[in-house]
C-alpha cells in the first residue's frame, strides 16, 4: 500500500509542474460532471486530446485549448468551480493511463476537498 502512495505522489508531483492542455467549450474550460463531481478534463500532449476527439466521434472538428500549469488547476481552477471539481487527466486513454485527481485532501486545497468536509471541515 505505501508503494503506491509513494507512485501517486510523483504522479501527481509531475502533473502539477507540467504544462497541459484543456480544451476550450462554450467559452470556459472542457468539463464532464460524473459521480457528484466536476472535472476538468485535461490532456497531455495534442496526441491525447485527438484520441479523445476520436473516442466522442468529434474528430473532424477544430479543438481549441489553452495551456496550463497542472498547479494552477488543482490550487486556482478547482476553487473556483463552485462545485467538488476535480481533474482527468488524458480521459480517452483508459484506467491504465488515464490519472484522476479527486477533490481529497492532499490533492486540492484542504477547504475544497470533499473529505475535509465530510470529516467537519467548513467549505468556502
Amino acid at each position: 500500500m505505501a508503494l503506491g502512495r509513494s507512485e501517486f505522489a510523483v504522479l501527481l508531483e509531475a502533473f502539477r509542474d507540467a504544462a497541459v492542455l484543456v480544451p476550450l467549450y462554450h467559452g470556459g474550460w472542457l468539463t464532464a460532471d460524473f459521480g457528484g463531481i466536476r472535472w476538468i478534463l485535461a490532456f497531455s500532449d495534442e496526441s491525447a486530446l485527438a484520441r479523445y476527439a476520436l473516442a466522442r466521434d468529434e474528430a473532424d472538428r477544430e479543438w481549441t485549448y489553452q495551456t496550463v500549469l497542472g498547479a494552477r488547476l488543482l490550487d486556482l481552477a478547482v476553487p473556483k468551480a463552485g462545485v467538488p471539481c476535480g481533474v482527468a487527466l488524458d480521459a480517452a486513454d483508459g484506467a491504465e493511463h488515464a490519472l484522476l485527481l479527486p477533490p481529497v485532501t492532499g490533492i486540492v486545497p484542504d477547504a475544497f476537498a470533499v473529505d475535509h468536509v465530510q470529516q467537519g471541515g467548513t467549505p468556502r
